[in-house]
């Protein structure tokens, strides 16, 4: 082969055709003549690339055309899922809570109606009195002192009224005189007019001086009265729930009488007023059953029984609330005064209603317009269908609603909600691996 490019090309007779790596090489002849030319095209390798990557190609568009179908069957609004539950029947119990405190059925307080330092104490906490029972004493030499005064007043003004009727003892036998005389021409009128005067005006003192004994008496009743308050008796037969006093101490009666003592007079019979929201009061009535609860007993219920429901509104920021009086009997001395009751009253009972859920009532469906003036359910029938129901309602309890009248009946399934996506994504995932309650 000549490495001139302008030489023509000749045509030379293919003998062979051997692959590439098959072609052998070529060795210098043994009599140094030069070997006939033999022409070797090697055959180009197998693109075995080419054949991976239709293959690659075709599962991909398989793929493609598998999720473009699946979408077009699948790929609408995912169907409504509602919550439903059973109508019934079972007991429901209407109540209303509230809270009061606990307090004695006759609280009688005990103050002092005079000023002065008190010098002893006969009664303490918890102490059983009965009626009449010395329970304090104020000093008394202040009180003995004005009484001593006041019947040295008494003493004098009855002097002065003795005085007083002998000054018109003798006015009256002057004037007895005077007209005797006058008779018999021996003085003159203008003498017996004197005379007259002076008896009229000694029978006035004596008036005067027995209005003076009146009132030194009354003084002195007054100053005997005061002494008498200032030992502090027991009114009622109880126990001493509170004293407000020690020995020692001070009290001031002036226009408000100081508590020495606040006397229970049977502990064995409590009452809790509670205050009632004016919400529920309408529903609250003599004669009902009411149980509550104290902090001191949290799993002790206690049974009383509503005797008072008092009309006098109590108002604190605009929130009026009544005072609703519960009788309970304390025979085991377990309430104290003053414990603070979480109260329930029973309203309204019926052991086997028919009723449905209170979320029913409750649910709105979604762009449909809601009339608040009547109470409706949706049922949902058995095709999947649900339908809107108008009913008539009773009593209620916090789960719970009584039907009066309507077209419900029981074993139907009404609506109380609807599962959101996401709560039925939750309810598809497998067990471990539900999201906790801090996560919903």
């Amino acid at each position: 082969m000549s490495d001139d490019a302008n030489e023509p090309v000749r045509q030379v007779p293919v003998n062979e055709v051997l692959p590439r790596e098959a072609a052998p090489p070529m060795a210098p002849p043994h009599d140094g003549r030069r070997p006939p030319s033999v022409t070797v095209i090697p055959l180009p390798p197998a693109r075995r690339s080419t054949r991976l990557k239709w293959l690659f190609l075709g599962i991909v568009a398989v793929l493609l055309i598998g999720g473009g179908a699946w979408y077009w069957i699948n790929g609408g609004p995912p169907p409504v899922q509602y919550k439903t539950a059973a109508v019934d029947r079972g007991p429901i119990t209407s109540i209303v809570t509230a809270t009061g405190t606990v307090n004695p059925v006759v609280s009688v307080t005990v103050g002092s109606q005079v000023s002065g330092k008190i010098a002893a104490l006969f009664a303490d906490f918890n102490s059983v009195v009965t009626k009449g029972q010395a329970l304090a004493q104020i000093d008394q030499q202040p009180f003995k002192a004005r009484q001593s005064q006041a019947r040295a007043a008494l003493k004098s003004a009855r002097g002065n009224l003795a005085k007083a009727k002998n000054l018109a003892a003798q006015r009256k036998r002057e004037q007895d005189r005077m007209t005797t005389l006058r008779k018999q021409a021996f003085v003159s009128q203008a003498d017996l007019d004197v005379a007259e005067t002076n008896f009229r005006d000694a029978q006035a003192q004596v008036e005067v001086s027995q209005a003076q004994v009146d009132q030194a008496e009354a003084t002195l009743a007054s100053a005997e009265l005061d002494l008498g308050y200032t030992t502090i008796y027991s009114p009622v037969n109880g126990i001493v729930v509170s004293r407000n006093v020690d020995v020692g101490q001070t009290v001031a009666a002036s226009f408000q009488t100081p508590t020495l003592f606040v006397i229970a007079q049977d502990l064995t019979q409590m009452q809790v007023h509670s205050n009632v929201s004016e919400a529920d009061v309408g529903g609250v009535a003599e004669g009902k059953a009411a149980r509550f609860r104290v902090d001191a007993y949290p799993k002790y219920f206690f049974e009383g029984t509503v005797t008072q429901v008092r009309n006098a509104p109590i108002s604190i920021q605009n929130v009026v609330t009544y005072d609703v009086v519960i009788t309970v009997d304390n025979k085991d001395l377990k309430l104290k005064p003053g414990m603070t009751a979480n109260v329930t009253i029973i309203t309204a009972k019926k052991e086997s209603p028919l009723r449905v859920p209170n979320g029913a009532l409750r649910f709105r469906m979604p762009n449909v317009p809601v009339d608040k003036k009547i109470a409706q359910v949706w049922v949902l029938a058995q095709d999947g269908t649900v339908r809107q129901q108008v009913v008539t309602t009773g009593i209620a309890d916090s789960l719970f609603t009584e039907i009066d009248e309507g077209a419900l009946k029981e074993g139907d399934a009404v609506v109380i909600g609807i599962d959101a996506s996401e709560e039925q994504a939750q309810k598809k995932l497998p067990p471990g691996f539900e999201p906790g309650r801090g996560m919903r």
